[in-house]
């Protein structure tokens, strides 16, 4: 195999176009999308993220990312090197189905910085529109809605849905989660770090981990907010800068006898994986792990909570 022919190969096969076009085919989650980091996915908890404008490619639920070579071989282990560059032939000059309205939805909203649409925002009220959605549909108690708010985490966002801030160590506001009855999505322009709701004052000596800042709401009504507990959420993906918020987290606990992180996870595939990974971070900064899952029947720590307030 010469190098030229690598090279056009790099150069002519987008990754999402083959993640489309190789069965079983992955879908793109529009919501959860943007221009330059495309999110597909396929079978339970499945997911990779598209970027460099289809060049390249990772998992945010291991340590698995590359180029156009790399993909091919991950989605098809068995494949030789010169197997996987008769499969990426095929895929030259393929566009990839990336809607236009999301493109133009992303571009307009990106001229908006983060913190400034946040400020922008309503904090929640008693009533609203999300304040019925959270305490509703989703079963949360008043109680964590008000220490949500005091903490500036969570604001009224458009058409009944919340808004959760991503937040670096050092109090940052880097993106805002989105939530509501019919959509869910994540602010363009913004990175995810982790929403976080503390319970206490100071550094805490437990940390627990879900994948939706609904989940760690949830999780925090039902432990009814231990005060040692930090209650965070990834918003669904691990990329670098929220392994980095985590690694800053972790490097916390190490220095306390108590310190513990807990993988607060979903009762699924993708769940496992997260859960996984925490665990290696964990055990990289030498601090105790622990994983705390739904009672059976249950997917995440908000299906339980859902499930309490149903209880007669």
């Amino acid at each position: 195999m010469q190098n030229t022919e690598i090279e056009w190969l790099k150069a002519g096969v987008s990754c999402a176009a083959l993640l489309e076009g190789l069965p079983p085919v992955w879908r793109l989650d529009h919501a959860e999308s943007t221009r330059r980091s495309l999110k597909y996915r396929r079978g339970a908890g499945e997911i990779l993220i598209v970027n460099h404008d289809g060049r390249g490619w990772w998992d945010p639920q291991s340590e698995s990312k590359g180029d156009i070579f790399t993909l091919v071989r991950h989605l098809d282990p068995g494949l030789s090197f010169g197997a996987a560059c008769l499969v990426l032939r095929g895929f030259v000059g393929i566009a990839p189905a990336f809607p236009e309205a999301i493109r133009m939805r992303r571009t307009r909203t990106l001229f908006i910085p983060i913190a400034m649409r946040w400020k922008r925002r309503p904090p929640l009220s008693h009533g609203s529109p999300a304040w019925l959605y959270l305490t509703g549909q989703r079963g949360l108690p008043e109680r964590i809605l008000v220490a949500a708010g005091a903490a500036d985490v969570l604001r009224e966002g458009p058409h009944g849905s919340a808004w959760f801030a991503h937040r670096d160590d050092a109090g940052v506001l880097t993106g805002i989660e989105m939530r509501g009855p019919a959509w869910r999505g994540f602010s363009a322009g913004g990175g995810k770090t982790l929403f976080r709701l503390p319970a206490g004052q100071g550094r805490p000596t437990r940390v627990a981990v879900c994948e939706a800042a609904i989940d760690a709401l949830s999780l925090a009504a039902i432990e009814r907010q231990r005060r040692d507990t930090l209650y965070a959420a990834t918003a669904g993906g691990m990329g670098p800068a929220t392994v980095a918020a985590l690694q800053l987290l972790l490097h916390g606990l190490s220095a306390d006898p108590a310190g513990i992180l807990i993988a607060a996870t979903d009762a699924d595939t993708a769940g496992r994986r997260y859960a996984a990974r925490l665990a290696g971070l964990a055990t990289e900064a030498g601090v105790p792990f622990d994983r705390l899952l739904p009672p059976e029947g249950l997917n995440d720590w908000n299906d339980v909570q859902r499930a309490l307030v149903a209880e007669p």
